[in-house]
């Protein structure tokens, strides 16, 4: 990369790391607006009417260096916040329902390219003349003014880039400046003809879809789909026409990935797939494939959070790729297993045809692209304080107090769906979102809105965390309470309660002389297979009241093995009180006792397909010891994951000595970024339990 776009992007990654982004006074303008015409026409009328307000009372923004623009900086002035305090109490809150985690998802970025928002109107138009449906009616049109307002918003920005382009002294940025100016006149507005109008097209509408009126208090997580396939054909063309290098191509791909972070929050997870199979089979490897990854390696921050779909027929160069990236001590690529996955969801009733369109929404949760309104994480259960619940009496043997588990688990699983259930139904009567349905099969074809069941797929995904505790809990009752009768359940109970208070000997003995998951024990490992097994029979029985609502679990954690560990008493695994669970679905912290091999058996032992919810398997491995001879050993290490029916995988490369001088001077370590419980951080941000949890993974050399 030449020096200029090496000193633009460093320029604006550095911008990225501690990024202005608010979306405060977009929200204000709508309720103000909202409030001024609450008793006017209808609810799309007056929603139409303070969208469009809104959208034409915030600033648009341009930074120098800047080739893709867009972004959320819109802080409320001092004088409106009296008011937007009274708005949000009033109006905004009554407004806006309890929710589950939505927002996981990737919209139809190849109809918005293709067709351009006019031609997504005339398909609106359609659909509308075909309809004497009043309401359904009454939404497209909605439909139709929101997609203009979009296109209003987007020519601001043209003219932002126009006015700095006239004042700017620099030949070659006012070139960049006009080049914008014509850009957001022409997309998203119309269909793209260059890769930089179809990237500029894409993030604006991710960019814009992330402004949900009726869901403020919620963190917007759209995701960019696959943009190797969709951007692709642009990226061609370009080349063949001369218009750009592979370079310029590379600078908008960083570009791009930047502009994630700024208008999503760290702590959060979003970004793009990689890689993987088409419906016909062949396999996408392209050199935006490559690019996808390298952009991780060009600007080093928190986003995009980026998953490489593997296939065993894929070009080696596109694995070692990944390898050499994480090698770098990033936190990204995750490996996906794209044939699994693409089994799994057949399971849950994706056509074959449709199953390799998904994107792992935000960290390894997986939902159809342009077809979904999914609920992620919908609830999290804790799994070892469900155990604990169970101490305060003695059972006969280990298969009772399986039984008794399982009930107890069974009675939180349909309790946990009755919540949803409700919750989803109160979207009926107050959530709509018209952008995001209009990128969303089959919202324009049923005249439905998304948030009211119009999503092809609207499944809710809760999540099991410390599943890995809670194995190695019941490996522990069943040898020393049953097996070698070394404790009553009393006197456990007693043990757990004053967290191993002058017993520190017996809490080692539990932790480290009784066989933990994660080290190839068949006895310990088939109880891990024989609970998940459990869970997906069990979730498998109940169906939310929206088309598709399937219940599809998943046993990985994001930040919630840190929260829920947090309110946990000790666990019988030698756990202290307080501590985090297992960061995922592979082994418990510092539990690896026999090697990277070994764990590999252990987290493949159980089957994954239908844990289409997310399975997160986390492997630290010493920054000191990896060479590109280690990168080979990781890349066998990834593929016979893979072959034994892994879900996802994810190589952190690190060493502790970096770890704990950045909890010592947190002001030299900002953008270092490490992997947590499936979606990555920045390490100095963590709480200090987490950051203790991450330096207390198991460091393997190769």
């Amino acid at each position: 990369m030449d020096s200029r776009n090496l000193a633009r992007i460093e320029k604006l990654r550095n911008a990225a790391v501690k990024p202005v982004l608010s979306y405060e006074e977009f929200y204000y303008h709508f309720y103000h607006r909202y409030d001024q015409i609450k008793e006017q026409g209808t609810f799309h009328e007056r929603y139409a009417d303070a969208y469009a307000y809104a959208f034409d009372h915030i600033t648009p923004c341009i930074d120098p260096g800047e080739l893709i623009v867009g972004k959320p900086v819109h802080f409320l002035p001092e004088e409106n916040r009296e008011e937007w305090t009274h708005l949000k109490k009033t109006l905004a809150d009554p407004m806006c329902p309890a929710n589950g985690q939505d927002s996981h998802t990737a919209l139809d970025y190849a109809l918005l390219l293709e067709k351009g928002m006019d031609g997504v109107i005339d398909k609106i138009s359609a659909y509308q003349e075909k309809t004497s449906d009043p309401e359904k009616i009454s939404y497209y049109q909605l439909c139709k003014s929101v997609l203009n307002t979009i296109v209003r918003y987007s020519e601001r920005h043209a003219d932002a880039a126009a006015a700095l382009a006239e004042t700017c002294t620099d030949p070659d940025t006012r070139k960049e400046l006009e080049n914008i100016a014509a850009i957001c006149r022409k997309v998203p507005k119309n269909p793209a003809s260059t890769l930089q109008e179809a990237i500029q097209s894409v993030h604006f509408l991710c960019y814009c879809v992330s402004f949900f009126p009726l869901r403020y208090f919620a963190q917007q997580q759209f995701q960019l789909g696959r943009p190797d396939r969709y951007l692709f054909p642009y990226y061609e063309k370009d080349l063949a026409e001369g218009r750009i290098t592979k370079e310029d191509a590379q600078v908008l791909m960083d570009c791009l990935a930047i502009m994630i972070n700024r208008r999503v929050p760290s702590g959060l997870s979003s970004g793009y797939m990689v890689g993987g199979r088409k419906a016909d089979g062949s396999v996408v490897a392209n050199d935006l494939t490559l690019m996808g990854m390298q952009a991780i390696d060009d600007i080093r921050l928190v986003y995009p959070s980026v998953g490489l779909c593997y296939t065993a027929d894929m070009p080696r160069e596109f694995l070692q790729k990944a390898c050499d990236v994480l090698s770098h001590g990033r936190s990204h690529p995750a490996i996906f297993n794209d044939d699994l996955i693409a089994d799994g969801l057949v399971s849950y009733g994706i056509p074959k045809e449709d199953c390799r369109e998904y994107i792992h929404s935000t960290c390894v949760e997986i939902t159809p692209i342009a077809a979904s309104n999914c609920w992620v994480a919908s609830p999290y259960v804790n799994t070892p304080q469900h155990l604990l619940d169970l101490l305060d009496r003695e059972y006969p043997d280990f298969d009772t107090l399986m039984q008794t588990y399982y009930t107890h688990l069974d009675n939180t699983i349909r309790a946990n769906y009755e919540e949803q259930e409700a919750m989803r139904l109160t979207h009926l009567d107050k959530m709509i979102h018209p952008l995001q349905s209009c990128f969303t099969n089959d919202c324009l074809a049923q005249g439905i809105d998304n948030e009211k069941g119009g999503a092809r797929y609207n499944w809710v995904m809760p999540s099991f965390v410390g599943v890995g505790n809670l194995v190695d809990s019941l490996e522990v009752i069943r040898q020393l309470v049953f097996n070698q009768k070394k404790l009553t359940f009393a006197q456990l109970k007693a043990l757990l309660d004053t967290d191993f208070e002058g017993q520190e000997a017996l809490r080692l003995q539990m932790l480290e002389k009784v066989g933990k998951y994660g080290n190839s024990i068949d006895e310990v490992d088939c109880m891990y297979g024989e609970i998940t097994r459990h869970i997906v029979a069990e979730c498998k029985k109940y169906t939310h009241s929206y088309p598709n609502g399937n219940v599809v679990p998943s046993v990985f954690c994001w930040i919630m093995h840190e929260h829920l560990g947090r309110a946990t008493g000790a666990t019988p695994d030698g756990r202290k009180a307080g501590f985090p669970f297992g960061d995922g679905s592979g082994p418990c912290q510092g539990r690896e006792f026999n090697g990277p091999t070994a764990s590999i058996l252990s987290s493949t032992s159980w089957s994954h397909k239908e844990m289409i919810g997310g399975v997160a398997v986390n492997m630290k491995f010493s920054k000191k010891t990896f060479t590109q001879e280690s990168c080979e050993k990781v890349a066998a290490l990834i593929t016979t994951y893979m072959a034994r029916g892994g879900f996802e995988i994810q190589i952190n490369v690190t060493d502790k000595d970096t770890l704990i001088a950045a909890q010592n001077n947190p002001e030299q370590y900002q953008d270092l970024v490490v992997r947590i419980g499936g979606y990555s951080d920045y390490f100095t941000r963590l709480s200090p339990q987490m950051q203790a949890e991450v330096i207390l993974r198991t460091e393997h050399e190769i």
